[in-house]
């Protein structure tokens, strides 16, 4: 009976980051403007518009600008919306449009020369004072910034940015004390304080102040002490300054954090310079540095939130202010991720400075997502160089090993995850992932009885995890061997896992594989129902509809199956039974099945 080697990727699939002015059209619109949309983003950020488009009407790259906008396209939305200006100088919406657009995509210079036309129609406009503001104050114009920084204020975010920035430009000017003054005077949310404690810290520790500095540090991380930042900023503090309480150095913090977050490479790499006798120096060196960490801190919380529009901006600036930000690199990408932008996400992870310790977790996610634009043969030499340049790094060999599977390279990911499994400690929590993977290599390269033992290993180290039952309980079945065990270990997943349609496909086969064509097509409809769009489950299901008796059902099932567009090796298989139907079922289950309904069974 069919085996599909999609399916089984998908049950083996386990978890391992927006433009403004959302807007909706029509699919002929979507249409007319996709070609000129394709032509944007392949042209050079340099440019100008008017060459990109030098033959398009006004509406065609209003319409084209809107379609980019919709799909979040922020490069393509900028340019069809900055050429669509050029046509028509005095559309207040469309200059709108173009300046939000070029923010979003970085363009942040471009982005300052829109704000201050939008600012000579719209004074009050309070992004277009938050980029002409954070414009002038990375070109230490801190008297420019405040009075333009002061004037985007509007809602709890957007004023402790504008007090946090505001803060920065007084840093910059020389007075620290003003600065923390008018951070302290902030009143607002309950999470304020770790953002104002957090930054007046920062301030006082540029300008030298470091008793003040570490009140203000100390305080922070106690408020978040699993937050990254309030914890390297502490121990860096702690790391030339002695703390008044007893027994808490640099060292002591970081190893508090590693107990949190293991291995976190800021951390390890910050270690490593303490205990070979360095000090380390101050989070922030300057005050741009400084206003770039408050646009980077709040936009990676919006990130997390489900605030990504406003978070694209804050990123953004940052970036402007300090672009080797690692965190913001991060923090970008990831949210291009979120909104499945994989291409944008490629060249933001393609930005990280080769010398920060986050370039390795950058190269592993900048392969990840190339192999999701189908270009793998890059992502996997990446990832092979990371594993040439550390076999022991289990987090490159997890990553290469997945991206092998996922292209069907089931010997060389079978090697892969044996590389990985090879370099376990003993203590990893996720032991059970490189048997479990390996054992799909295992089965897939047509190694069944490595990979019946690697299953085993894995619910041996992880007893209940239901996607190895069902694995192990599916292949079991679908090779006719231990069936009884195979339908108790897949009876168990579906308990866990009522709800995924995959799951509940391998308990339905299950019964089918057995003779068991009543329930078989009892569980099949109900996975269908759960995952209608998958052509494997409903080519299941037709099989079971045809067992008992409905054909014409059985034929709607493999016609959907064949119309799903299922592997090139299954096409031929489903055909030929949208043909002839099934032929009769004479295995020993069925024959058994059918003398007990006619009262010879015992």
């Amino acid at each position: 009976m069919l085996t599909s080697s999609k399916r089984r990727a998908a049950i083996a699939g386990l978890a391992t980051v927006a433009l403004a002015m959302p807007t909706i059209w029509t699919g002929a619109i979507a249409q007319t403007a996709a070609p000129k949309v394709r032509e944007a983003r392949n042209q050079p950020a340099t440019v100008s518009p008017l060459k990109v488009e030098s033959s398009f009407t006004k509406s065609g790259s209003y319409l084209a600008a809107r379609h980019a906008n919709v799909e979040r396209d922020a490069s393509a939305a900028a340019v069809f919306y900055r050429n669509a200006l050029r046509l028509d100088p005095k559309n207040n919406e469309l200059l709108d449009r173009a300046f939000i657009s070029s923010l979003a995509d970085g363009n942040i210079d471009e982005a300052v020369k829109l704000a201050e036309k939008v600012l000579l129609i719209d004074k009050n406009n309070r992004v277009a004072r938050l980029v002409v503001g954070v414009k002038a104050l990375k070109q230490k114009q801190y008297a420019a910034a405040q009075q333009n920084i002061n004037q985007s204020v509007r809602g709890p975010i957007t004023d402790l940015v504008a007090v946090l920035l505001s803060g920065w430009a007084n840093a910059g000017a020389g007075d620290s004390r003003a600065a923390v003054a008018s951070v302290d005077r902030l009143a607002g949310p309950e999470w304020y304080p770790l953002f104002k404690d957090f930054h007046t810290g920062l301030i006082l520790d540029l300008a030298n102040q470091q008793k003040e500095a570490g009140v203000r540090y100390e305080r922070a991380y106690r408020l978040d002490t699993s937050a990254l930042r309030m914890n390297d900023a502490y121990a860096r503090w702690l790391s030339r300054n002695k703390s008044p309480q007893p027994g808490v150095t640099a060292i002591s913090v970081y190893e508090d954090f590693d107990k949190k977050l293991p291995r976190h490479p800021l951390v390890m790499d910050a270690m490593s310079d303490l205990r070979a006798g360095k000090k380390l120096s101050p989070l922030v060196a300057t005050p741009q540095a400084g206003a770039a960490e408050a646009l980077y801190g709040i936009g990676a919380s919006l990130t997390r939130r489900g605030g990504e529009d406003l978070a694209l901006v804050y990123l953004q600036l940052a970036l402007y202010l300090q672009p080797d930000h690692a965190l913001a690199l991060l923090s970008l990408a990831d949210l291009y991720e979120t909104v499945k932008k994989p291409a944008m996400a490629i060249k933001v992870y393609e930005r990280m400075p080769a010398n920060s310790p986050l370039k390795r977790n950058a190269q592993i996610n900048l392969a990840t997502n190339l192999d999701s634009v189908e270009r793998s043969d890059e992502a996997i030499k990446i990832l092979k160089d990371l594993v040439t340049g550390d076999p022991r790094d289990q987090e490159s060999i997890m990553a290469l090993g997945n991206v092998e599977r996922a292209r069907k390279k089931f010997s060389e990911c079978s090697d892969t995850y044996a590389q990985g499994v090879k370099e376990l400690q003993g203590t990893e929590k996720n032991a059970w992932v490189f048997y479990y993977f390996r054992g799909i290599c295992e089965e897939r390269s047509k190694q069944w009885p490595k990979a019946e033992a690697s299953m085993k290993k894995a619910l041996e180290l992880q007893p209940e995890q239901p996607h190895v039952l069902n694995y192990l309980g599916y292949s079991w079945i679908d090779q006719g061997v231990n069936l009884d065990e195979g339908m108790k270990l897949i009876r168990r997943a579906v308990e866990q896992r009522p709800d995924d349609g995959y799951i509940v496909d391998s308990l339905g086969w299950a019964y089918y594989r057995v003779g068991n064509f009543e329930d078989a097509v009892k569980h099949l409809e109900r996975a269908v129902d759960l995952k209608p769009e998958d052509p494997t489950i409903n080519d299941h299901l037709g099989d079971a509809y045809w067992r008992v008796g409905r054909t014409l059902e059985a034929r709607f099932q493999w016609a959907h199956a064949r119309d799903l567009k299922p592997e090139a090796d299954e096409l031929p298989k489903i055909e030929a039974k949208l043909k002839d139907g099934l032929p009769e079922d004479t295995s020993s289950a069925a024959s058994a099945d059918k003398e007990k309904k006619d009262g010879k069974g015992g």
